[in-house]
């Protein structure tokens, strides 16, 4: 079973967990996944700052997640 993320994970945490997940983020605008602040943020804040739902974004991820487990 993969492991499931949450909205709360911030995206420093989830780019170490699964480095692979980093272009989702890319094609929805998060272009500076490296820069300290990003590290900090949270998925939902990201989300949120990109117009983005953050629900839906938390859903693709996990289901990225499970079919590349």
């Amino acid at each position: 079973m993969a492991a499931r993320i949450s909205k709360e994970i911030t995206i420093g945490e989830l780019l170490r967990m699964n480095p692979e997940v980093a272009p989702i983020l890319m094609e929805i605008g998060m272009h500076c996944l490296g820069c300290p602040s990003a590290q900090m943020e949270s998925l939902e804040e990201a989300a949120m700052v990109h117009g983005i739902d953050p629900v839906l974004l938390e859903e693709k991820i996990n289901a990225f997640l499970e079919a590349n487990a």
